[in-house]
Order: C-alpha cells, then structure tokens, then sequence
C-alpha cells in the first residue's frame, strides 16, 4: 500500500499495552534502535513500564545494542492516538480478552494511518474473530512472541481470514531484519504453533500430579535434564529423526509408529496415515538439508557439550 515504508526503513513502533510482553516487546524495540511511543491506560503504566525496559537493559547491552540504541528513544503517551500517529508499525499487547481486543484493534485501526501494519501479541486469539470491528482488516496481523519477547527469538507471523498476504510477508521481513526466527504457518490454529507444543506437553504434566505419578520437582527434572537440552538446538522432529539411526524419520515412524496407539499419553493421536508419514520424513530431510544423519549426531553432541558446559553440569 502506498505509504508503507519498506520493512528495513522502520524507525518508529508504536506500543499498544505496557504490560510483561508489552513492554519486553519495548525493551527490544529500543535496543534495536529504534524509536518507540508506548501506550497503556493504567495510572502508572509509564512507571512500570521504565522500571521493565531498565531491568532488561542490561542482558540487551550485552547480547549488543543496535547503533543508535537508547533508552531516550521512548516516549509515553496517555493517548492512544497520539501513540499511533507517526509509527510505522503498531504492536499491541494487550490483557488476553477477546472482547477487550475486538475493541481495541478497531479503535487502533481508526486512529493509525491506513498504511501502518498492526500487529497483535495475542497468544490464543486469531486474527479473523478478532479483526470483526475493524475497518481495514486486511492490515491486521498477528505476532505472536514468546515471553520474554527481547531474548526469545520466536516470532509466529499469522493473518486471519481478510489479512492480506503482503502485510503478512511485511511483518515477517520486518521482524527477521530486527533480528527474530519467524515463522509463518499457513493457516490460523488457536493457541499457534508454539503454544500448542507447550499445552500438550503442560497437560500431560497436570494429569501426572493429578494421578499421583510424578511430582512437580521429578516433571521439571524430566524436561530441563532430558529432552529440553536436545531442543534447544534440534526440536522434537529432528529429534526423532535421529533416533531412527541412518534410515532417519522413516525408519523411526515404520518401526515406532504403531507405539503412537499405545496409552502413553492422555492425548488422542492423529493416524499416521502414508500422507502423515511422508510429509514427516520430507520435511526432516528438508530441514536436514546436506547434512548426514552422522552430520546432525555430531552436531547434537557437540552442542550438547556446550550446553552442559555452560550449564555447570559437566567439568569446564
């Protein structure tokens, strides 16, 4: 749309909601160089808001701030139009509620220029039943963050029903050349992608309480000594690519498949139909790349070596 400015040429976010993501999502902004004019109802938004981007400012000055980076960069406004007006970018981070999101995206969309995308930091919501009062939909956009947004790399990128793609491939440039990992699914699922991963496994670890079969401590223990340490760097499908041995996913899901029926979980799982399955084993080989089953083993234990080292689990 005319009027946009290209996503490297950003130099203003406006800040809707001054809350933990809010304003993690200021703190990264402003280490990013970036100008940043933040907005939140509550009395002292603006105090609580600063003490938040002071507590993050060290870690960011240590990861490197961008050149131009600082903390005079953010202006706090009790107006929301005046918040909007000039950014090239609104991000609103407000309470969880779907009706007080209805009415807050639309009152942004009125008051923004028509070219500025509007980002959502909703975690469950999607854009379509929230973008149902808004005059200009199709430059709403979720970007969904993971807490706290100015150290976790995550971004989902999502648009709803009426978002066009442009606004979807700008958010997603816009966000890679700040430096975040966005991914971009292809269709709207409550919750995300990342969201769902955490409530399947949040679950299963409520039932085992429930049940008497593992303790809080013993659950915590299972992921941050077992599992957590290998997806860090591998995620669960590359995971499970490499306990299939050379033959990979495919050989994992011929052999172990029929172990999805087995009640190990509280969790219906899906059938693994020939699509289910080649669509798996395709898309570890794709994110493999070049790189062998060996290639990825000596890649996974090198960095576990790190991990540990840097963990204090392991002699330095």
């Amino acid at each position: 749309m005319t009027g946009r400015v290209v996503p490297e040429d950003v130099r203003t976010v406006a800040c809707v909601g001054a809350g933990v993501i809010g304003g993690g999502w200021v703190a990264f902004f402003l280490a990013r160089g970036l100008a940043v004019r933040a907005f939140d109802p509550a009395p002292d938004a603006g105090r609580r808001l600063r003490e938040t981007v002071d507590a993050a400012w060290p870690v960011l000055t240590e990861l490197g701030l961008a050149p131009g980076a600082s903390l005079d960069h953010l202006v706090v406004t009790a107006d929301l139009a005046d918040a909007v007006a000039g950014a090239d970018l609104v991000q609103e981070s407000a309470p969880e509620r779907l009706d007080l999101k209805r009415a807050l995206l639309a009152e942004i969309d009125a008051a923004a220029p028509e070219h500025v995308v509007v980002a959502s930091s909703t975690s469950g919501f999607g854009m379509t039943e929230m973008a149902v009062a808004a005059r200009h939909p199709e430059r709403l956009v979720v970007a969904h963050p993971f807490n706290p947004p100015y150290l976790i790399p995550l971004v989902e990128v999502v648009g709803g029903e009426k978002t066009t793609t442009d606004v979807v491939s700008w958010t997603a440039a816009f966000f890679r050349h700040v430096g975040k990992s966005v991914i971009t699914p292809a269709r709207e699922v409550p919750g995300f992608v990342g969201n769902r991963l955490q409530e399947a496994l949040w679950r299963e670890a409520l039932h085992m309480v429930a049940n008497g079969e593992a303790t809080v401590e013993e659950i915590d223990a299972s992921i941050t000594e077992g599992p957590g340490l290998r997806w860090a760097f591998h995620g669960p499908m590359l995971t499970f690519h490499l306990a299939g041995g050379p033959g990979g996913m495919a050989h994992m899901l011929d052999h172990f498949g029929p172990a999805l029926l087995a009640p190990w979980t509280r969790l219906a799982a899906p059938e693994l139909t020939a699509e289910l399955r080649d669509a798996v084993v395709d898309g570890c080989v794709q994110e493999a790349g070049e790189r062998t089953v060996a290639d990825l083993v000596r890649e996974r234990d090198r960095r576990l070596v790190d991990l540990l080292r840097v963990l204090g689990k392991v002699p330095t």
